[in-house]
């Protein structure tokens, strides 16, 4: 079946806002905090993340998290897979053909995408009559 827990979007939100900070490391319990997550579950995540080289960490006064590679060569697929496993898995008929569509587009969908979407969904003004 198709299966995708809070962890997957918790974590591209947190990544999100890793993203959007620029290149020096974040403390984690700031992420978790404008993101409203909670600072144990996501050091969970990052945890895997990390040892999987998605991400960096760094220890002391200026510590926190960063990228271990460029935003735009990680995949949303690769962030969903590494924390809820195989998407699709044992899927057959039409469950089977709604996996691969999600693996396709989650697939061509990169960390920087989903920073660069954020920030121009943010820059659209709601107008109200």
């Amino acid at each position: 079946m198709i299966s995708i827990t809070t962890k997957s979007p918790y974590a591209l939100q947190a990544l999100t806002e890793l993203g959007r900070a620029g290149e020096a490391p974040v403390p984690i319990g700031e992420l978790a905090k404008r993101r409203g997550i909670p600072v144990q579950f996501l050091e969970q995540l990052f945890a895997t993340l990390r040892r999987a080289g998605v991400l960096n960490s760094q220890r002391g006064v200026k510590g926190g998290y960063s990228f271990a590679r460029d935003p735009a060569t990680i995949t949303v697929l690769e962030i969903v897979e590494l924390l809820d496993g195989p998407l699709g898995r044992d899927s057959e008929g039409v469950f089977a053909d709604a996996a691969a569509a999600a693996r396709e587009v989650l697939a061509k969908t990169t960390i920087a995408d989903v920073v660069e979407r954020e920030a121009a969904d943010a820059g659209q003004a709601m107008y109200y009559i």
